[in-house]
């Protein structure tokens, strides 16, 4: 995501490199690269050209004229100018009413269904709330089938009228369902259409008059670009949505559309969608994303979402373990599951400063672990609650049953054992010692 535009405003930013102070001349081509750079990533081009005015008047104030360093100053103006431009702060999403409603709207094949499915789960899991998802899409079977599929995964009831093809009355019955069961949220999936129309308008309008819903969400696939904006703004102007919801940021996307989306239709954008697990949603902070942008990670979000799967009692038992010298393969599981309930390794990474342009050209798999797995799985429960036993003939039968060789057993075992001492001396209060080095495969 963003790699083109990072690449390119980082050219950008050398123009000013070795540079003792800013001025008109060398701002100026700065400025050029900068909106050859937006435009190239699919921004609005009237939106780029405001932007660098902007920054342009910024960086001729007489504060920046003193500083030493123009290239980092010119950096610090456009981050704070590019988190203006996508809002500013981060908008949260309303949840009120009784039951509160949502109503999702958006073009076919955008991931309404599917963020459908991620929102649910989101307001569940993060807000304690009692969901119930609306199949409101009556002209797509398919959008049925998979939103019970959905409500199945992230444990949420669906709220189904089979054969009606009526939306407005199944989301007015939904909401008198929703009450019966004291469920205090709804989710409304709409259909989309492949693309604008007067039919669909009506029929989104004719819903939302009906259900009065506390927040209005237009999902967009963002890899469509400045065609995003553009059917952003043809919906505002007829449904005056509440807010944005950018999705397939983990495809081959420019970014344009979540950098203009907002001035050109003047909503927030609240969440951000990558990858088709149900967890794979972001609330959007316009700060972040301009860190990320600019390839200077997103330290925060790391560590919220490390957080989130953070258990205190579990470290505590950990680190008694580690002291005592009793961290075995289970533990060593434990801890490989908590890092995969994070998210893709690959967004991981993005988000550490510096590390993410090192590893872009590096292919980072999504089963990076499997092979340990593998390995720890093919262990008796003796062999992994107490792996000094795991002598030669033991990793020779390891090794048969997770369909690897001795050799890869025993570089387990070895990095095992490293860790072990590393996380052994860093709970013990001691220094940290070396990492262990990771053999290439």
């Amino acid at each position: 995501m963003f790699e083109n535009l990072t690449d390119k405003l980082e050219r950008s930013f050398k123009i000013l490199k070795g540079e003792g102070r800013i001025t008109e001349i060398n701002v100026a081509e700065t400025m050029k690269e900068i909106r050859r750079a937006l435009v190239d990533a699919d921004v609005n081009y009237k939106v780029a050209k405001n932007f660098t005015d902007e920054v342009k008047v910024k960086a001729m104030g007489s504060d920046v004229l003193k500083s030493v360093k123009p290239g980092q100053m010119m950096t610090k103006i456009v981050r704070d100018e590019l988190a203006r431009l996508m809002g500013g702060t981060m908008t949260d999403i309303k949840l009120e009413g009784s039951p509160a409603v949502i109503l999702i709207a958006g073009l076919q094949g955008s991931g309404k269904t599917t963020f459908s499915g991620k929102l649910a789960s989101f307001i569940k899991s993060k807000r304690g709330r009692g969901v119930l998802l609306v199949a409101g899409d009556v002209y797509r079977p398919a959008a049925i089938d998979q939103l019970k599929i959905l409500g199945e995964q992230v444990g949420v009831e669906v709220y189904t009228e089979e054969g009606s093809k009526d939306p407005v009355k199944i989301a007015e019955n939904a909401i008198k369902y929703a009450r019966s069961k004291g469920l205090n949220t709804v989710i409304v999936d709409t259909a989309g259409r492949l693309a604008v129309d007067e039919q669909m308008m009506q029929e989104i309008t004719a819903i939302k008059k009906a259900v009065n819903p506390s927040e209005t969400l237009f999902v967009v696939d963002s890899m469509t670009g400045q065609d995003a904006v553009n059917t952003a703004k043809e919906f505002n102007d007829r449904l005056d949505f509440d807010g944005v919801v950018l999705t397939k940021l983990d495809g081959d996307t420019r970014g344009g559309a979540a950098i203009s989306i907002r001035a050109v239709v003047n909503k927030p954008i609240k969440f951000i969608s990558a990858g088709e697990k149900m967890d794979a949603l972001q609330v959007f902070h316009p700060e972040r994303m301009a860190d990320r942008i600019l390839g200077m990670g997103d330290v925060i979000s790391l560590v919220e979402r490390a957080q989130e799967q953070f258990d205190e009692e579990e470290a505590r038992r950990i680190k008694k373990r580690l002291v005592k010298d009793q961290f075995d393969f289970n533990d060593f599981l434990n801890q490989i599951n908590q890092i995969k309930k994070m998210g893709s390794m690959k967004d991981l990474v993005s988000m550490i400063p510096g590390v993410g342009k090192m590893m872009r050209d590096v292919e980072i798999k999504e089963d990076a672990f499997k092979q340990i797995e593998a390995i720890i799985y093919s262990m008796s429960p003796a062999e992994r609650a107490n792996p000094s036993i795991i002598n030669a003939s033991r990793r020779q039968r390891i090794a048969a049953g997770s369909g690897t060789t001795v050799t890869e057993v025993n570089r387990l075992m070895k990095q095992f054992e490293e860790t072990r001492k590393m996380m052994k001396s860093v709970a013990s209060g001691g220094k940290i010692p070396k990492m262990p080095k990771m053999r290439r495969r």
